[in-house]
């Protein structure tokens, strides 16, 4: 599934030294900035709600990302530079941000402390249906701001307390006292300050009053624009042409159109995709539930012809399932697993072992019954359609019935989350830290409110997630790989390939990490 799709929670800065992996790259030279002006650009998907404490989608967070700040900026190196606040530490359970002077909402209204407790214990509250409770922010977290002076303390300990809390954006009091309100205007303390919501386009003006960007950025620094129209372009060649026609500044290019793209010289970032991401549904009344059938799916395929395919020629190897900014605990080198080579044959034997008989019609039964799986993948993703037809054919040779649904956003959230009918396939949890994949892999199931929409209920990784939270910051990574490594050899995740996925730069330039990030946006000739 794509980033899109994963609801409630994101990504998650430790004041010590913790293992990054830059994913994020620039390529191409830069021209001579011009300010002023408008940046259009494109989101390759469609958008639902801009509510920031609950839009779930990438396109729906692009949009949000535009319009509010965070205490702290995290860049495409997974770097960590002040931003509202100026500086903070750590003592214990608590964390301390101390927030710059200054600062003001779209409204007019100063931003302290006050307010950016009033984000954190709005996200603490399981009522409020946060995306960023459970993730960014614990159940019983608890916050309280005086001046320019934050406190924000956990019920127990959290090596990423700071990194939890710094990356949360931040919305000004009126807009948390009334959420809906931020539908078709923004309230928050961002370079830009949404003023029009048309049919698939989103309108914003620059304030002239910003003056905290990170590493001392303003509204007057050289080449930021005045204004930003966002749009809605789901088709990929429509978004090549434009930006080849120079109508668009930026958008995503990253299948069969990159080439010619790419062959005219223009600039791009990249940031990793894990689109050959393989989970499954280990409800006890799915046939994935048992660890030897995942093991058997995982082995009977063809690994590196599936990962040319689904990344049309281009793979990245995984070096951790943590595949976003900003890449917490990720190693520089290798990933803290291997996994297996592919055996059809060892596949066939563990489905046997498993009780699943080759019957003279070349398919599996056990108990009366055929092994048949549902196999989910992004509608919007030729490449998932090529890759998944390929493992249906592999599966086939083994025994195994294989029904392809190529899922639309709504389609990703009545799957995972409503009526759980689903087996595995090309479905992806994009996080950038190991707590935030803890809630996928070992929090509560979606029928009790959670977000493990997979059922995982590994022993092993719960031991090693307990022993990270409560190791010392110079140990905790050391955990949290062993932890990911249980997840990989009990087979609750499949990490088979990732992709690039990169996105070009027309007349303008701009940092990515998991969005465009509108203080580095600068218009050039």
């Amino acid at each position: 599934m794509p980033t899109s799709n994963i609801p409630r929670s994101l990504g998650l800065l430790s004041v010590v030294a913790l293992a990054l992996s830059a994913c994020g790259s620039d390529h191409g030279d830069s021209g001579e900035l011009i300010s002023g002006g408008t940046f259009t650009a494109a989101v390759s998907e469609e958008v639902g709600s801009i509510i920031p404490m609950s839009a779930i989608q990438p396109s729906e967070r692009q949009i949000v990302n535009y319009a509010y700040d965070s205490l702290i900026y995290a860049d495409s190196d997974g770097k960590f530079e002040p931003w509202l606040a100026e500086s903070w530490e750590i003592d214990g359970r608590t964390a301390v941000f101390h927030l710059e002077e200054g600062i003001t909402c779209a409204d007019g209204a100063a931003f302290d402390a006050e307010t950016a407790a009033e984000n954190i214990n709005f996200h603490a509250d399981p009522e409020n249906e946060s995306l960023h409770h459970g993730s960014r922010i614990a159940n019983g977290v608890k916050a309280t701001g005086k001046g320019l002076q934050l406190e924000v303390t956990a019920p127990s300990a959290d090596p990423f307390l700071v990194e939890n809390t710094g990356l949360v954006e931040m919305v000004c009091s009126a807009g948390l006292e009334d959420p809906k309100s931020l539908e078709q205007s923004s309230n928050g303390t961002g370079l830009f300050t949404l003023v029009d919501v048309r049919p698939d386009e989103y309108v914003f003006e620059k304030r002239d009053d910003y003056t905290w960007g990170p590493d001392g950025m303003t509204a007057d620094t050289e080449g930021v624009p005045d204004r930003l129209e966002i749009r809605v372009i789901t088709d990929e060649s429509t978004r090549a042409n434009l930006l080849l026609s120079g109508e668009l500044n930026g958008a995503r290019v990253s299948g069969a159109d990159r080439e010619r793209v790419e062959a005219t010289g223009l600039e791009y970032t990249t940031t990793v995709n894990p689109v050959g991401q393989m989970l499954f549904n280990e409800r006890d009344d799915r046939p994935t539930h048992d660890p030897l059938v995942r093991e058997a799916l995982a082995l009977a395929f063809d690994h590196d012809e599936a990962a040319q395919v689904i990344t049309d020629g281009n793979p990245v190897e995984f070096n951790s399932v943590v595949t976003k900014s900003p890449f917490l605990c990720v190693p520089e080198d290798a990933p803290p697993w291997t996994i297996p080579s592919s055996d059809p044959a060892r596949a066939a034997d563990l489905l046997d072992k498993a009780g699943w008989e080759l019957g003279s019609d070349g398919v599996r039964h056990k108990d009366g019954k055929a092994l048949e799986l549902t196999f989910i993948h992004d509608a919007t993703s030729p490449t998932h359609a090529a890759a998944a037809e390929l493992i249906r054919e592999m599966w086939a040779k083994v025994g195994i019935r294989t029904e392809l649904r190529a899922n639309d956003s709504a389609a990703w959230s009545e799957s995972l989350y409503e009526t759980y009918d689903w087996d595995t396939g090309w479905v992806q949890t994009n996080a950038g830290t190991p707590a935030l994949l803890n809630n996928f892999f070992n929090g509560r199931t979606p029928d009790d409110g959670g977000v493990n929409f997979m059922f995982v209920d590994n022993p092993d990784y719960t031991k090693l997630v307990e022993q990270a939270m409560q190791a010392p910051p110079e140990a905790t990574c050391d955990y949290w790989q062993q932890a990911e490594r249980a997840l990989v050899e009990r087979y609750d995740v499949f990490p088979l390939t990732n992709n690039e996925r990169p996105t070009f730069m027309s007349g303008a330039l701009f940092e990515e990490t998991d969005y465009v990030e509108p203080t580095s946006i600068r218009i050039t000739e």
